[in-house]
């Protein structure tokens, strides 16, 4: 079992849950533990002087955004106004590709940094401009004691199903829309090809992502990658963009339950690409230490370049 640094705020708490689906579970499926300290550290709130406001407009109800270190990392819960922060390469390194990171959090909060600005940095290194979406959440409580119940009892919710699976927000939604139209109106400024111009997310960031790409309605990535899905099939438009997946073999909560996502591209005959680590279990980020996991972005990096996106304009 990898170490679990940076599991988000409504996914920690899955293992409460792990001992019933074991008895419901014919087969052996992968188990997540409990981190021995889940206290949360109260963080100043960052200026964010490069962030862009989305201007999609305020959560009704939604409590005064937190940012904390909670599991190791720093994250951040009840987003109410919605922020993109570029990430720029070197003018003399761009490629013309565009990334939009969306960190994963459950919904009720985000993996700002290792999910998010960590690896918007990797991406501008190798001349790919990133774009870090904060993007609006469902609201917790203010009270960081109060967390943990009300995250418990959501997961309790979702887990009915078998699949951990939340469904996208419509705020949340809305500013993936907006953050590809920003991307897309601003491609000159920025020096990237508006045609090139792809999502990135993690965990919930992958949902967001996928319900993005399959929307009929949606404003549609040049090309997706998701890290830790939910795997279950999925119906596939004929125009679906190249998909690249990477997720563990031991991940407690959409490991174990088939790879019918990544069959649902190769049946629609859409470019895919699937990597399963044997270890990383949920939440790796860009990593997870004794594990060959920390290969996926190179791996993004190639297979992008293999589809012919990383090309100066």
């Amino acid at each position: 079992m990898s170490n679990l640094l940076h599991l988000r705020i409504a996914l920690a708490v899955a293992t409460v849950l792990s001992a019933s689906l074991a008895v419901a579970e014919p087969t052996p499926q992968p188990v997540m533990t409990m981190p021995a300290n889940m206290n949360r550290e109260p963080l100043p709130v960052p200026l964010e002087p490069n962030a862009i406001a989305l201007n999609t407009g305020p959560v009704p109800g939604m409590p005064p955004e937190t940012w904390e270190r909670f599991l190791g990392q720093v994250t951040v819960r009840n987003v109410s106004h919605a922020t993109l922060t570029p990430f720029l390469p070197k003018r003399t390194k761009a490629t013309g590709a565009a990334v939009i990171v969306l960190p994963g959090g459950g919904f009720y909060g985000l993996s700002i940094v290792a999910e998010g600005s960590t690896v918007a940095h990797y991406l501008a290194d190798r001349g790919i401009a990133a774009f870090v979406l904060k993007y609006r959440l469902n609201p917790t409580p203010a009270k960081a004691e109060e967390v943990m119940a009300f995250t418990a009892a959501q997961v309790m919710a979702a887990s009915k199903s078998g699949s951990f699976v939340f469904p996208t927000p419509p705020q949340s939604f809305e500013d993936g829309q907006a953050a590809l139209r920003l991307v897309r109106a601003n491609a000159a400024q920025w020096h990237v090809d508006p045609k090139r111009v792809g999502m990135l997310g993690f965990s919930a960031g992958a949902i967001l992502t996928l319900t993005t790409t399959l929307s009929s309605a949606a404003k549609k990535p040049d090309f997706a990658g998701l890290l830790y899905p939910p795997m279950t099939a999925v119906d596939v438009p004929d125009a679906a963009p190249p998909l690249f997946i990477g997720i563990a073999a031991d991940d407690a909560l959409f490991g174990g339950k088939g790879y019918g996502l990544a069959e649902s591209w190769t049946r629609a005959k859409r470019r895919v690409e699937l990597h399963v680590y044997q270890q990383g279990n949920h939440g790796f980020g860009m990593g997870a230490a004794g594990s060959t996991a920390s290969s996926w972005a190179p791996g993004f990096v190639d297979w992008l370049r293999m589809n012919n996106y990383l090309r100066n304009r």
